[in-house]
């Protein structure tokens, strides 16, 4: 069936929005100014859904014509659209997924902007108040409605996978999904998407009609990771670092699957955090997961941790190869384990207070050459501080590799530069290789150039 490659429409939100403010109709009407420039690109990531592309650049160079515009009305907001992509419409109207998606957009980014000064008024903010900060997004998102229990699985990998792992993926969420279990991803294709698909499948058989598929994104990698139609709940947070904490404090398990520099990256975050001392009994089931034939990448993750990181590291996960159903009922007997602790500390289902998140895991991060070449990568240290400037190590590269700031930093200024200890750089170069060598770093087919170079001091 043909669709149409360019669509103007005009587009009331599904559900509830309330009234913009003048202040914040302004802000969002300046074409030149950052806010609309923000929601300008992001609006374009969630009507490109479905794209096969993961070059932010490459979607807005085709869709340079694209425009949008919100129209404040006496009986609510609509948005004007331009030249939008044709994929999210059928028979010029558009689909009701993308239509959620494209409000929750507007709700985000008009919240986060409205409440907070990201660039000054968060900058020496306490790690309570960047908690506090992840939970009144999440809160204004409606995201606790919907988590009466722990139940709440969060699904790691890469968007840049084989089709046999991503239909391992779908394996694994359909199990999840008849044992009751939801999901929780980064929103976009790949292992974000193939447990949301089993899930939903599961879900139907069970008679589950109102089954959770979170997804949470942030404004630099929407572009390249254009959230799937199966996400019923889209938050957009303002940076990765409160992405990544959001998947912590919503999530009650997490489940990895094969992936590049961004998996690694969420990896090193959540070991980061079990091993500081005030987590040590706080349960979090953690399962590396993937088909027989990922075996050897796990292996390689499981070697990497246990040379940089130790074997308490090693201890916080499991490795689970080609088992959909043991992964399930790992998450299934954890959930027991969260509830039972949370009930015993007083602590919420639907927000994991207690679980302690070290500053260094919570200010935003700029993949700067200076920063990239500044970071402490280094043994002596405690296992936790190593982990963080690891984990901000592979984020740099997932800027240089997909996000539009980072890539035109490497095209302006060259590859980032990753200097530290002789022998955990080998071991990072290594496994940074494999990456390389079995097409983690881009989708399948597109040539890969390095935008790092890993020196020794």
């Amino acid at each position: 069936m043909q669709y149409e490659d360019r669509v103007d429409a005009l587009v009331a939100p599904k559900g509830a929005l309330e009234m913009l403010s003048q202040d914040e109709m302004a802000r969002l009407s300046e074409e030149s100014g950052p806010l609309h420039d923000l929601f300008h690109r992001c609006a374009l990531a969630i009507l490109n859904c479905g794209s096969d592309s993961d070059d932010p650049q490459a979607i807005m160079d085709e869709y340079r014509d694209f425009d949008i515009k919100i129209i404040q009305q006496e009986r609510g907001v609509k948005l004007q659209l331009k030249n939008a992509p044709g994929s999210a419409f059928v028979d010029g109207k558009m689909i009701s997924s993308v239509r959620e998606m494209l409000f929750s957009v507007l709700r985000d980014i008009i919240f986060t902007h409205h409440e907070y000064d990201l660039e000054n008024g968060l900058k020496t903010a306490s790690s309570e108040k960047l908690t506090n900060v992840v939970f009144e997004l999440l809160r204004n998102a409606d995201v606790f409605r919907r988590i009466q229990n722990p139940d709440l699985i969060v699904c790691w990998g890469g968007h840049s996978i084989a089709r046999h792992e991503y239909d391992y993926t779908k394996r694994v969420g359909h199990e999840l999904g008849l044992r009751d279990l939801n999901i929780c991803t980064g929103c976009g294709p790949g292992a974000m998407k193939g447990p949301m698909k089993g899930a939903a499948i599961a879900h139907a058989k069970q008679r589950i009609k109102d089954g959770v598929y979170l997804g949470l994104t942030e404004p630099g990698i929407i572009a390249a990771e254009s959230p799937n139609p199966i996400v019923n709940q889209l938050v957009i947070m303002p940076d990765i670092e409160k992405r990544l904490e959001a998947f912590v404090r919503a999530g009650h398990g997490i489940v990895v699957f094969p992936g590049g520099a961004g998996t690694a990256e969420e990896i090193l975050y959540i070991l980061g955090i079990l091993l500081h001392p005030k987590n040590a009994n706080i349960p979090f089931p953690l399962v590396f997961t993937g088909p027989k034939e990922s075996a050897d990448y796990f292996e390689q993750i499981h070697a990497f941790i246990g040379d940089v990181l130790g074997k308490e590291a090693q201890n916080k996960y499991q490795i689970v190869i080609d088992d959909e159903v043991a992964v399930a009922r790992i998450m299934k007997q954890g959930m027991e384990e969260v509830r039972d602790y949370r009930k015993a500390h007083q602590d919420a289902f639907y927000y994991n207070w207690k679980l302690h998140i070290p500053e260094e895991f919570q200010h935003p991060f700029e993949p700067t050459h200076d920063n990239v070449r500044s970071l402490n990568l280094h043994f002596g240290q405690e296992l936790h501080l190593l982990a963080a400037d690891l984990r901000r190590a592979f984020s740099s590269i997932v800027a240089g590799n997909v996000k539009a700031q980072g890539v035109a930093h490497i095209k302006e200024f060259g590859p980032f530069e990753i200097h530290g200890d002789k022998a955990l750089l080998a071991k990072l170069d290594v496994l940074l290789q494999a990456f390389v060598d079995q097409q983690r770093m881009k989708l399948p087919g597109t040539a890969y150039v390095p935008c790092y170079k890993v020196i020794t001091d």
